[in-house]
């Protein structure tokens, strides 16, 4: 819920920037506040705070509580980024899985099923598949085709931004781009992206919420993570974007049914004339 409130800050109006800002500064005593007490210490009024609560997508005020709540007794610190340069192996070891873990965890209980469900639907009935990413992100657009061609999807996967806004004009209705960016704020990308639906594609984003290529998006599939990756590669939110294509993955394959998994199979089992003999694996 801070992600959210974080993610969502700058879209708010400036009274509810002040609710948000309270929020994130003092989220332990938000729990304990009367909504008549958030709005005198934020300064602004009570239908305000309300208006705050579902920009941030609860139904009120106790709603939004109730999540606080959860997000702030189930949460994982972010620690990844305290890394510093006496830490042992085993120290900065334990930083980097405890960091993955909690993005995993995080991302899992934020996301929008109903959205999943809609990306699902529109990735089954889609005739080609493009992803788009850049940098790092278009190491997991690779990934993503991986698993896309083996579903009998017609799929490609482009990093280069030249390459990507030609491809978007050839799009036609009824294929499908997924975007992936962190920040969603990559110029090139979000040029492509109107170029695609302009041509009649469906837009599925992995991306932070708020940003705008999550506006440009068919289907926007959220990845808010901490991370700062000023100073280290994105690490976290990488692979919360690899959990989300694989779970993608699994839902187009569920739903291209029975005829599609025997031929999984056959692709698998060609791979076992590729190993030595004698090994399990």
């Amino acid at each position: 819920m801070l992600t959210r409130v974080k993610g969502l800050r700058e879209q708010l109006r400036k009274s509810e920037q002040r609710v948000a800002d309270l929020v994130i500064a003092r989220p332990n005593q938000v729990l304990s506040l009367s909504i008549s007490a958030i709005a005198e210490l934020a300064e602004v009024s009570e239908p305000t705070v309300l208006r705050f609560c579902r920009a941030a997508g609860c139904d009120g005020y106790r709603d939004f509580k109730l999540h606080l709540a959860r997000s702030l007794a189930t949460g994982v610190s972010y620690v990844h980024s305290d890394v510093g340069p006496n830490d042992s192996v085993p120290d900065l070891v334990a930083k980097v899985f405890d960091s993955s873990i909690a993005a995993l965890i995080q991302v899992r209980n934020q996301l929008d099923m109903k959205a999943l469900q809609r990306a699902v639907k529109i990735l089954s009935a889609a005739r080609k598949i493009e992803f788009y990413g850049q940098g790092n992100s278009g190491i997991v657009a690779q990934d993503a085709q991986h698993k896309f061609f083996r579903l009998r999807v017609h799929s490609v996967a482009y990093s280069d931004p030249h390459i990507h806004s030609m491809a978007a004009t050839m799009l036609k209705r009824g294929d499908a781009v997924v975007a992936i960016s962190n920040t969603g704020r990559t110029i090139d990308l979000l040029r492509s992206l109107e170029l695609a639906r302009e041509a009649g594609a469906d837009v599925i984003s992995i991306t932070h919420s708020g940003s705008p290529v999550a506006k440009l998006s068919t289907v926007a599939l959220y990845a808010d993570c901490e991370e700062d990756p000023e100073i280290y590669t994105p690490m976290t939110s990488r692979i919360a974007h690899l959990a989300i294509i694989d779970s993608l993955a699994v839902g187009v394959a569920l739903q291209r049914g029975v005829r599609l998994t025997k031929e999984l199979e056959r692709a698998k089992g060609s791979l076992k004339q590729k190993r030595v003999l004698g090994y399990d694996d």
